[in-house]
C-alpha cells in the first residue's frame, strides 16, 4: 500500500512539472489603483489552489480535534461509570486472645476414669 502512494504522488509531481513546463509563461495581473503585476501562470495556480485548500484543511483539522475531545470526554466518563468500586477492607479486628490449655500428663486418669 506504501508503494502505491509513494507511485501516486510521484505521478503527481510528473504531471505538475510537466504543466509548469508547458505553461510557463506570464500572467498580467491588475492591482489596486491601475498598476500591474506580471506572473508566471503556474505560481498563480498554486496561490490560487492554496487560498481555497488552507481554509478548508484548517476548519477540517478543527472539526476533527473537537471530535477527538468529546469522544475522549466520553470513554472517561464511559470509564468512570464501569468502574467496579473496590470493597473497602474492613476495619482492624484483633485475634481473640486463647490461653493454652494446661498440659495434660497421660498417666493422670481422667474424670470418667480412663487414661488418656
Amino acid at each position: 500500500m506504501q508503494f502505491l502512494k509513494i507511485l501516486f504522488w510521484c505521478l503527481l509531481a510528473f504531471v505538475a512539472a510537466l504543466f509548469t513546463y508547458g505553461n510557463w509563461t506570464s500572467v498580467p495581473l491588475q492591482l489596486w489603483s491601475g498598476m500591474e503585476a506580471l506572473v508566471k501562470l503556474p505560481f498563480l495556480l498554486l496561490i490560487a489552489f492554496l487560498l481555497g485548500f488552507l481554509p478548508t484543511y484548517v476548519y477540517n483539522r478543527a472539526v476533527r480535534w473537537r471530535l477527538r475531545q468529546r469522544l475522549n470526554a466520553t470513554e472517561r466518563s464511559l470509564a468512570e461509570a464501569r468502574a467496579v468500586v473496590a470493597p473497602t477492607p474492613p476495619a482492624y479486628i484483633p485475634a481473640p486472645v486463647v490461653e493454652p490449655a494446661p498440659p495434660v500428663d497421660p498417666l493422670t486418669p481422667l474424670a470418667e476414669g480412663r487414661l488418656v
